[in-house]
C-alpha cells in the first residue's frame, strides 16, 4: 500500500487559466501549500501490479471560463501531464456546469456551511432554509457526486484518495460506494461547529455531511479543538458511537478514526521566495512611504471570520488612547477582496474602507499617514510587509488554523511581536509567545498593540524566534505525507 497511487480532490486545482483576446491559454501554477506538499508525493510515483508507472492525480474543478475551455480542450480531460507547474502530478478539471457550480459553491459551500463552522450566522434574521435552499443543496449533492465519478474512474485498484475541505464534503461515501477497494481521507481546513450551533442546519442535511465525511476511512483536523466538536456532533446528531481516547468514530457498521494535522509552513520555500528581487522592490517602496516608524501589519482577504473591523477599530482605539504613537507608527492593512458574488462580503469591504478612510481623515496630516489601506491582491508585498513588521496582527472571529501568524514570523527580519486571536486554530500552538487577545474586545487589542509596541527590542526576537520554529515544525510536504501514513 505504501506505493499505491495517490490521488487528491479540492475545488480549487494547482493550476488556472487566463484567456487572451487571440483565444490563447496561458496556465499558471496555483497558490497554496498543498501543490507543494503534492510535489514530495508526485517526484515518487507509484508502481501498478502490471509494472505501469502511476503518477499522481489532482482532480479539481473549472473556476473560470478559461478553466472551462482548457478542460473541454484537454485530452481525455486531464491537463499538465505530471509537468512542473503542478508538482509533478496529472490534473482532471471537471467541467461542471456553470449554474451547478455556482449554487453548490456559493449557496451552499460558503453561505452556508463556511457560515455554520465559523459562527458567522446573524440568527435572528438568517438563515432561511427554504425551497430555494433545497435545490441548491441538489447542485451540491451533483457537485460532490462529478467529483466521486471522476475519482473513482481514474484510480488504480486500492489507491489513496485525499479529499479535501468543506466543498467537498459529500464525496467520501460518494467515492466509498462506487469503489469499495480504495483508502479515503478527507481534511477539514476550516473549524468544525459545535453541536448545537451544527443543529442549525436542517437535519437530514447535517446528517448527511457527517455521513460523507464518515465515509473516508480517515477524516483530518487542524487542531484537536475542532477534532472534538466533530466528534461531539457524530455523538449528538448521529447517536455514532465515539471512542474518544483512540478518536474512533463507528457508525453503521463502519469505522472511522479521526486525527489532528497541525498544518505549518514551508520555512526554507518562503524564505527563498522573500529573497526574490519583485520583494525586495516592494519592501523599498514600503519604506520609502512609511520611513523609520513602527509598523503594525495585518495581511488578510475582506472574509467575514477575519475581524478587520474590529482590527481597524482597535488601531483607532490605540491612537486615541495613546496619542504618543502619533506619527511614530503606521499601520499596514492588507485587505485583499473575496466572494464578491456574495452581498454580505461586499457590504463588509465597503464597511472596511469607510472606516479606514475615517482613521485616516481623523489622525493624518501632510507628515503622516497613520493608515494604508491595500485592497489588490500582490503577493510580493505581502511578504515584503511581513519582514518589515514590528506587530503582526491576527484576530479572526474563528479561524481553521490562519497561516499569516505562521507566515509572519518565519520572514520576520528583526523579530515582530504577535497580537493573535484566541480563536484562530493557530493559537493552539503559538499562545505560548502571542500576546493573546478576544477577537471581539477591541479595548483589549488596543491595549495589546500597545504593549507590542513597547515590547523590548530583545524580548520580540526570543518570542519570534520560538514563533518561527513553531511554525515550521510542521511543513506542508509532511503534513500530507503524514495523512496518506494513516491510509495503509
Amino acid at each position: 500500500m505504501s506505493d499505491s497511487q495517490v490521488l487528491v480532490a479540492s475545488n480549487r486545482g494547482p493550476v488556472s487559466f487566463t484567456l487572451s483576446d487571440d483565444g490563447t491559454l496561458a496556465m499558471r501554477r496555483g497558490g497554496g501549500g498543498l501543490v507543494s506538499a503534492l510535489a514530495s508525493v508526485a517526484s515518487r510515483p507509484a508502481t501498478a501490479e502490471d509494472g505501469t508507472r502511476l503518477g499522481a492525480l489532482w482532480v479539481c474543478a473549472a473556476l473560470s471560463d478559461a478553466d472551462r475551455t482548457a478542460a473541454r480542450g484537454a485530452p481525455d480531460g486531464r491537463l499538465d501531464q505530471g509537468g512542473h507547474d503542478t508538482g509533478g502530478a496529472a490534473v482532471r478539471m471537471l467541467d461542471i456546469p456553470a449554474a451547478t457550480f455556482q449554487r453548490a459553491y456559493n449557496s451552499v459551500a460558503n453561505s452556508t456551511l463556511w457560515f455554520v463552522h465559523h459562527l458567522l450566522y446573524d440568527t435572528p434574521n438568517k438563515p432561511h432554509f427554504d425551497a430555494g435552499f433545497h435545490r441548491d443543496w441538489q447542485a451540491y449533492q451533483a457537485y460532490n457526486a462529478a467529483f466521486a465519478d471522476a475519482l473513482a474512474r481514474d484510480a488504480a485498484p486500492r489507491a489513496r484518495a485525499v479529499v479535501q475541505d468543506y466543498h467537498l464534503t459529500l464525496a467520501p461515501r460518494m467515492l466509498r460506494e462506487r469503489r469499495p477497494d480504495l483508502r479515503i481521507g478527507h481534511f477539514s481546513h476550516t473549524p468544525w461547529a459545535p453541536p448545537d450551533y451544527y443543529g442549525v442546519l436542517p437535519g437530514d442535511i447535517g446528517v448527511q455531511v457527517l455521513e460523507g465525511i464518515l465515509g473516508a476511512d480517515y477524516a483530518g483536523f487542524l487542531t484537536e479543538r475542532w477534532a472534538g466538536a466533530f466528534l461531539d456532533c457524530c455523538e449528538s446528531v448521529l447517536c455514532a458511537k465515539v471512542d474518544r481516547v483512540n478518536r474512533v468514530v463507528t457508525h453503521q457498521g463502519r469505522v472511522t478514526r479521526i486525527g489532528v494535522h497541525g498544518l505549518g509552513v514551508d520555512g526554507p520555500g518562503l524564505r527563498q521566495r522573500a529573497a526574490e528581487p519583485d520583494v525586495a522592490a516592494r519592501a523599498a517602496t514600503l519604506r520609502d512611504r512609511v520611513g523609520i516608524r513602527q509598523l503594525i501589519v495585518r495581511i488578510d482577504r475582506t472574509e467575514l471570520s477575519k475581524n478587520l473591523v474590529r482590527g481597524l477599530a482597535a488601531y483607532r482605539e490605540l491612537l486615541v488612547k495613546h496619542p504618543e504613537w502619533h506619527g511614530r507608527v503606521v499601520h499596514l492593512a492588507f485587505a485583499y477582496p473575496s466572494r464578491f458574488d456574495l452581498p454580505e462580503y461586499r457590504e463588509y469591504t465597503a464597511t472596511v474602507r469607510r472606516m479606514a478612510e475615517q482613521i485616516i481623515e481623523e489622525f493624518g496630516d501632510d507628515s503622516w499617514e497613520p493608515l494604508i489601506l491595500e485592497v489588490n491582491d500582490d503577493y510580493p508585498r505581502s511578504l515584503a510587509a511581513y519582514g518589515m513588521a514590528n506587530v503582526l496582527l491576527v484576530n479572526p472571529i474563528r479561524d481553521g488554523m490562519n497561516l499569516v501568524a505562521k507566515e509572519g514570523p518565519a520572514l520576520s527580519e528583526q523579530g515582530c511581536a504577535l497580537v493573535l486571536s484566541q480563536e484562530a486554530g493557530a493559537a493552539a500552538e503559538l499562545c505560548e509567545d502571542a500576546l493573546m487577545v478576544n477577537p471581539y474586545d477591541v479595548s483589549q487589542t488596543a491595549e495589546m498593540l500597545h504593549r507590542a509596541l513597547l515590547m523590548p527590542r530583545a524580548e520580540r526576537a526570543e518570542r519570534c524566534e520560538r514563533l518561527a520554529a513553531a511554525a515550521t515544525a510542521l511543513p506542508p510536504q509532511q503534513w500530507f505525507a503524514d495523512q496518506l501514513a494513516e491510509l495503509v
